[in-house]
Order: structure tokens, then sequence, then C-alpha cells
């Protein structure tokens, strides 16, 4: 993680809301699960709990501003104009992947996926071009914040996706092996795309045939 530098107090209701305020928005999500690494990151931007929440509110509040910018818009205007960008095909539909760096984890981009006519179908953390994946071959490597959705969904298919408790949370369900070599049932949450936590569990894998 690195330290960002603010012309302004971070969270504060003045000024324009920037990417340091962003990045206090992901960890406010992330806090339920995981309270001493959000604390660690806050510490790492310069930010108070206050701050966070502070981000937090205002964030809603464009959210569900009348005149709250739309798809990409929103994005760019705090993160700035994107890193890189791809086409993507998802069926028969073309789409296009915009991607923006991150201080607070430099091997992540903040990925939004948006549908042909600019709708936002997606918005998570990915692993950044080039950067190296974690390895993911056992129960002890599902760490909390140490890969995201896709990897886990690779590295443990098959995988099925589970319906998240908010918006901005994500569920996976595999098998996977313990220390010992015996594969166990989990449940994987995701917020933002980065993984919180794991459940783990006895029997056969997910979704196999009694």
């Amino acid at each position: 993680m690195v330290r960002m530098p603010s012309a302004k107090r971070p969270g504060s209701s003045a000024g324009p809301f920037t990417p340091l305020d962003f990045q206090l928005v992901l960890l406010r999500r992330m806090a339920d699960h995981n309270p001493d690494l959000v604390d660690d990151a806050r510490h790492e931007l310069g930010a108070s709990l206050a701050d966070m929440r502070e981000a937090n509110k205002r964030w809603q509040a464009m959210l569900h501003s009348p005149r709250a910018r739309g798809g990409a818009s929103r994005y760019r205007s705090i993160l700035g104009a994107p890193e890189s960008a791809v086409q993507r095909k998802i069926g028969d539909l073309d789409c296009e992947a915009l991607f923006w760096p991150v201080p607070l984890w430099p091997d992540l981009r903040f990925e939004v996926l948006l549908a042909p006519n600019g709708a936002v179908w997606n918005e998570w953390l990915v692993r950044a071009p080039g950067a190296q994946a974690p390895p993911l071959d056992t129960l002890d490597d599902l760490t909390p914040w140490s890969c995201t959705v896709d990897e886990a969904a690779r590295a443990f298919a098959p995988a099925r996706p589970l319906e998240g408790t908010a918006p901005t949370r994500w569920g996976l369900a595999f098998a996977a092996p313990d220390g010992a070599g015996v594969r166990r049932n989990v449940v994987a949450e995701f917020t933002w795309g980065l993984l919180q936590r794991t459940a783990v569990s006895d029997g056969p894998p997910p979704g196999s045939r009694p």
C-alpha cells in the first residue's frame, strides 16, 4: 500500500470528490468483514474513521441525486481518464471494459464494464495486466484481500456464483483442498470483487449429485 497526498482533508464535504475519497468508499464496504485491514489501509491514506464515513455519505448522496452522472461519467469525473480500455465480447454483444489504478492495491485495477448502450454492467477490482496473481492451491491461500472473484473461480473450478447481500458483494461456492489434501466445501465472500472471508464445511463438492 502507498500513502496518497491530498489537497484537502479526506472525506471532507468541501471540494470535489477525489480518488482518495473513492478508496475510502471501497474500504467502507470492506470494514464489516475485515475492520483491522481497513484500519491499516485508512492510516496509509491518512484518513480517520469519520473521514471514511463522510466519504461514504457523500458517495451515497451522489448515487441517489437526481443530477447523478450515469454510466462511466461518474468514474471519469472522480478518477480521471481510464488507464486503459479494452473491447470485450459477451455473448453476441460488444462491450467495453475501462480500468483505473487504485493506489491502495498497486497490483489491482478498478474495472467498469459497459454495455453497448453505455450502462454499467459491473464494477469491481481485478488483477492488473502483467501483475503476478497469487498462488491459489489450498484453503490456506484464501486469505482476506488475497484474490479477486475471477482468480478464485479459475483456481477452484467449477465454482458456482452466489447472490451477494448487497450490490457491491458477490459470492462463490466451490470445493478446495485443505492442508491434508482433503477437499472441503467453501463459500467465499467478496466485496468490490476482492476476497473478504470464507466459510468451510464438509460434504460433497458444491453442485455435485448425491
